[in-house]
C-alpha cells in the first residue's frame, strides 16, 4: 500500500469521532433540506397560493413558487448548512499543521461541467415569452404542443439574433483587420 492510503487511515483512526459528527450532519442536512420542501409544497397547497392540481398552474405559479421555495430552503437548510460548514472547517484549521499538511489534497482538475446555465437562458426566454404572449395567469395544462414549439423556436431564434450577430460583427472586424495586414513573411529560406 502506498504510504498515502496508511497516512488517512492513520488520520482517519485518530478523527474517527469528528468524521462521524460530519456524517451525520450532512446526512441531517439532507433530511433538513427534503422536509422544508415537503413542508413548503404542502403549505402552499393547503393556503391556496398555488393550485393543487399541476395541470391548473400557470407561468406565474410556477416561477413564484420557484423562488420562494429556493428562499425558505437557503434561509431553513443554507444557514445551518453554513454554520457547519464554518465549524468543520475551523476544525481542520485547528489541527497541527504537520497533520494537515500530511493529508493534503492534490490540485485538482479545474474544469467544469458547464452547460448549466443555457438551460436556464431558455427557461428565463420562455417566461418572458409567455408573459409577452399574454399567457402568464393561464393554466400550463392548456397550453397545446404547437404553442410550446413555436415559442422554442422563437426563443432559439432570439438567442441566435442576440449572440450571433454581435458574434457575426466581432468576427468580420477580426477578419478585416487580418486581412489588412497583408501575408506574414515566411522564412528566409534563402539566407
Amino acid at each position: 500500500m502506498s504510504a498515502g492510503v496508511l497516512n488517512w487511515r492513520a488520520f482517519f483512526g485518530r478523527h474517527w469521532r469528528a468524521f462521524a459528527v460530519i456524517i451525520v450532519a450532512c446526512a441531517a442536512a439532507v433530511v433538513d433540506a427534503v422536509l422544508v420542501f415537503l413542508w413548503f409544497a404542502g403549505s402552499a397547497q393547503s393556503s391556496g397560493s398555488v393550485p393543487k392540481t399541476v395541470g391548473l398552474w400557470t407561468m406565474g405559479n410556477l416561477v413564484t413558487f420557484a423562488v420562494e421555495v429556493t428562499l425558505w430552503e437557503l434561509l431553513l437548510a443554507g444557514v445551518p448548512v453554513v454554520v457547519g460548514a464554518s465549524l468543520a472547517y475551523r476544525w481542520w484549521k485547528g489541527l497541527p499543521v504537520e497533520e494537515r499538511g500530511a493529508m493534503e489534497l492534490g490540485k485538482g482538475s479545474r474544469s467544469t461541467g458547464g452547460g448549466g446555465g443555457f438551460g436556464l437562458l431558455l427557461f428565463i426566454a420562455f417566461c418572458i415569452k409567455v408573459y409577452v404572449d399574454g399567457k402568464w395567469n393561464v393554466a400550463i395544462g392548456t397550453f397545446t404542443v404547437n404553442y410550446v414549439v413555436y415559442s422554442v423556436v422563437t426563443i432559439l431564434l432570439w438567442t441566435l439574433v442576440i449572440f450571433g450577430v454581435p458574434a457575426a460583427i466581432a468576427l468580420t472586424w477580426w477578419l478585416r483587420k487580418e486581412l489588412r495586414k497583408g501575408p506574414s513573411p515566411g522564412p528566409d529560406i534563402y539566407a
